[in-house]
């Protein structure tokens, strides 16, 4: 028996970080806070405090990658797809990574996914891409005769 992963969803979302600028100026922290999970909060709030604009983009780059995402496994923004259960983390490299909590977590590693994400943000813009890949196992065909 082998092991092969294939491609289960590929999802794109581009976010106009002016939208997000004004969502947060009307509904300050909590907009932020219904769609950052802790880690990113966390980001967001050091982010901030050196240049509110920085926030602001970060808050942009994830609400992308995470419409990128729930469209990549094929949900939308429906259960188990929640915004606080997804979260978008920086590796000490800094390659961004999807974290998922909860019952996302556990719906997502029962179909044996993995996740790559890449993002972009320039000027009025965020981008995001993700592709989810599955792990499927394959079976040696029968021996013949």
């Amino acid at each position: 028996m082998s092991e092969v992963q294939h491609v289960f969803g590929v999802g794109t979302d581009i976010c106009d970080i002016r939208r997000i600028k004004l969502t947060l100026e009307r509904h300050g922290e909590r907009f932020a806070r219904r769609i950052l999970g802790p880690n990113e909060w966390r980001v967001f709030e050091l982010r901030s405090a050196r240049l509110s604009e920085r926030g602001v983009r970060f808050v942009a780059s994830r609400f992308s990658a995470k419409e990128a995402f729930s469209k990549a496994i094929g949900l939308g923004i429906r259960s188990p797809m929640q915004w606080r259960l997804c979260e978008v983390v920086n590796a000490p490299s800094g390659q961004p990574q999807v974290l998922l909590h909860g019952e996302l977590k556990d719906w997502f590693e029962e179909k044996h996914l993995s996740a790559k994400v890449s993002l972009s943000d320039e000027s009025d813009y965020a981008v995001s891409f993700v592709v989810v890949q599955q792990r499927v196992c394959l079976q040696s065909p029968a021996p013949l005769g």
